[in-house]
């Protein structure tokens, strides 16, 4: 069952769609993890490199399609489009949450 986008990860979503780097990164925790494509960032600096270097690459849009939320977790299933292989391909997010604020994030 589709449950209704969290702020942070709307915000998120939202920049991400706009290629606004610093407003990608504003809704992470300072301790936050992403993993992607096999790499696990840490921290904000390690997030921003991985953020511009996949929004140069791949240009993506979002469009969420589900949300399902256990507590502080949300799982996301998107249609994303862009300059990759397979485009569009439906991808799954998968969010933590802390005191409002996104502390992991895993993309499969």
């Amino acid at each position: 069952m589709t449950q209704p986008l969290l702020e942070a990860l709307a915000a998120y979503f939202a920049a991400k769609n706009r290629h606004e780097i610093d407003e990608m990164l504003a809704p992470f925790s300072e301790t936050a993890v992403v993993k992607d494509e096999g790499e696990e960032m840490r921290g904000p600096a390690e997030i921003r490199a991985w953020m511009e270097e996949t929004t140069r690459k791949y240009r993506v849009a979002v469009e969420v399609k589900n949300v399902e939320r256990d507590g502080e977790t949300y799982a996301v299933a998107a249609l994303v489009s862009g300059t990759f292989p397979g485009s569009p391909a439906m991808l799954h997010y998968h969010f933590t949450l802390a005191g409002g604020r996104i502390a992991h994030l895993e993309i499969g």
